[in-house]
């Protein structure tokens, strides 16, 4: 696990190592192992560390294999890398490492581009092949990895963060008006390759791209999830009997593949529940187990530490469990935003940054549970969507859009009023082929653009801001296939989860299984008073935002009036949401203006 970074010069220069240093020093806090560097010409990399596995300096990278004339620099995790290094083996490759980082040099020198056909994990990697002087850059199929690039005429340059892209002056900050729409709308999501700013693209989930020197950039799909019955017809028991099989086989090798502790984000829900019961049943003794809780505000619980003790007591982990007062949620608010790739609306996104700062010094690999709401079928809008009338588009917008696109008019300059893209988008994506039904193809679409951009991305970004690796059972790539084929009555009874809540009631209290469903709490930035209300005061009437000219000032005033009358459909602050862009773009695009 690591923060990786790069350029390809195709305008016949050479790179500025000093360019690759400021990079990686924006990068170390998802690396403080180890770090390094290395150029060929018109090409550089960098990279800083967090040992995982093999953690000796034969892991080193950039890894450079001189026999086969390649280069790496890697993120990530490949759960079969043992099998893959033994049917490399068997086809006269030797190995000088014990990692899964050479296996991607020498699966690339066997198969080529189609080597991500047969990585299994989350990856996101860039090789420069010297004897074809080409890139070849590779995501993997759930965007668990990010990786970020910019192609302008001198150079292609990439990075696992944003802001160590713009390190360099010439890349284009100006706002994406279309991106802008997605993250006003689309609850901060912008679906690769977008990005809030027009001069930077991400890899797609599931994409390689291969750049030549003259910066010409080829792009393959190679994995696509389809969401449509199995040939062979199976029932209610012979279904959750797959899943189970297929969630322990995913809990499993994210244990195992680690050279380090591995711990369990528990909140107290079912996901991370489960990943605990699933561990106890593999055998794993002295299961260390962290849970974070916040003040209760209004009506709403800070913490869901009734739940979590439950699992604690029945299983009896080494639990650590962390209260967060609200005065230092606002006081360390500005350190979570520094730590965001991109904008990140989400309540947990400071929750995680400070849960991940206590666990970090106990552990270095954790479990987490996001993804089992998207694959699964958990969250309360979707039975509402399934059971409105009208169009694709029009179930989904009324329950997920965070503003309508007069709102949305309402809320922007006029240099940014244009089209309802997203509205345009969201209608293509749920009429791509490859679905049985609705509710099918709005999961597909949570699996594959919504969660990458949201939970996941917050999750890799906060916790990696400790040097934390976090891994995800809940999408694995076998998982994640096969519960795209289940009948949806499978995911949507019993108000949702349906079979995982069935998996787990031998296993769990039927307290913690027959909840009402929880979210990660953080009720200071959805209920915004007090010291909150006027730090975001102060963001939306500084001169940056007035002179930026994103936002209307009649709503944003109407918005501090009342900033607790409007909550989007999600339940989410429409004021944290200004204020949470604007904020993270005076942190990462005015200070390099500045500078």
């Amino acid at each position: 696990m690591c923060g990786i970074c790069g350029t390809l010069h195709t305008d016949g220069s050479l790179p500025a190592l000093d360019k690759i240093t400021a990079m990686m020093a924006r990068l170390e806090r998802r690396g403080p192992d180890d770090g390094g560097q290395y150029q060929d010409g018109p090409v550089a990399f960098g990279q800083r560390r967090l040992a995982i596995i093999d953690l000796s300096s034969r892991s080193h990278q950039p890894m450079v294999d001189q026999a086969l004339d390649l280069v790496v620099v890697f993120n990530g995790t490949i759960y079969n890398y043992p099998q893959l290094r033994t049917e490399l083996q068997g086809k006269g490759y030797k190995f000088f490492s014990g990692g899964d980082t050479e296996v991607l040099l020498k699966a690339y020198r066997e198969w080529g581009t189609a080597c991500v056909d047969h990585l299994h994990g989350m990856f996101a990697f860039v090789i420069w092949d010297r004897r074809r002087q080409e890139l070849f850059v590779a995501r993997d199929r759930m965007g668990i990895k990010p990786l970020y690039y910019s192609h302008g005429a001198r150079a292609f340059r990439f990075a696992s963060t944003i802001p160590a892209l713009l390190v360099h002056e010439d890349i284009d900050t100006g706002i994406d008006p279309v991106a802008l729409h997605h993250q006003l709308t689309l609850h901060a999501v912008v679906p690769a390759p977008r990005t809030i700013l027009r001069g930077v693209r991400k890899v797609m989930p599931g994409t390689t791209l291969t750049i030549d020197l003259q910066g010409k950039i080829t792009e393959r799909r190679y994995w696509q999830l389809t969401a449509q019955r199995p040939d062979q017809e199976l029932n209610e028991h012979e279904w959750t009997q797959q899943i189970h099989d297929a969630l322990r086989a995913a809990v499993k090798k994210r244990l195992d593949i680690a050279d380090v502790p591995v711990g369990v984000l528990l909140s107290g829900g079912l996901d991370s529940s489960l990943l605990v019961a699933l561990l106890a049943e593999a055998g794993v003794k002295d299961i260390r187990t962290f849970s974070i809780g916040f003040e209760d505000i209004a009506d709403e619980k800070g913490s869901e530490f009734e739940y979590s003790d439950q699992v604690v007591a029945r299983y009896g982990t080494l639990h650590r469990k962390i209260h967060i007062p609200n005065d230092q949620v606002l006081t360390r608010l500005p350190e979570a935003v520094a730590n965001m790739a991109e904008p990140m609306v989400g309540q947990d996104a400071v929750a995680f940054y400070l849960l991940a700062e206590q666990v970090a010094k106990e552990v270095k690999v954790v479990q987490s549970g996001q993804g089992a709401d998207e694959v699964f079928a958990g969250y309360f809008w979707y039975p509402l969507m399934d059971q409105a009338s009208g169009s694709y588009l029009e179930k989904f917008r009324q329950f997920y859009f965070d503003r309508d696109h007069q709102e949305y008019l309402a809320t922007v300059g006029d240099a940014y009023a244009g089209s309802d893209d997203t509205g345009q988008y969201v209608a293509q994506r749920l009429a791509e082929p490859g679905a049985a039904t609705f509710i099918d193809s709005v999961l597909r679409f949570d699996v594959t653009t919504l969660i990458v951009d949201d939970p996941v991305k917050r999750v890799d970004n906060m916790t990696m801001a400790w040097g934390l690796e976090a891994r995800v059972p809940f999408l694995d790539q076998h998982l994640v296939e096969l519960a795209a084929c289940m009948p949806p009555q499978y995911k949507l009874r019993d108000g949702g989860k349906y079979v995982l809540k069935k998996i787990a009631r031998s296993l769990l209290p039927a307290g913690v299984i027959d909840r009402p469903k929880g979210y990660f709490p953080m009720p200071a930035l959805k209920y915004v008073r007090g010291d909150f209300l006027e730090f975001m005061r102060g963001i939306l009437d500084s001169r940056a935002c007035v002179e930026r000219g994103l936002f209307r000032r009649d709503y944003v005033a109407r918005l501090l009036a009342e900033p607790q009358a409007h909550l989007t459909a999600l339940k989410g602050s429409k004021l944290w949401h200004l204020a949470l862009l604007e904020y993270w773009l005076q942190m990462h695009v005015d200070t390099k203006s500045a500078g």
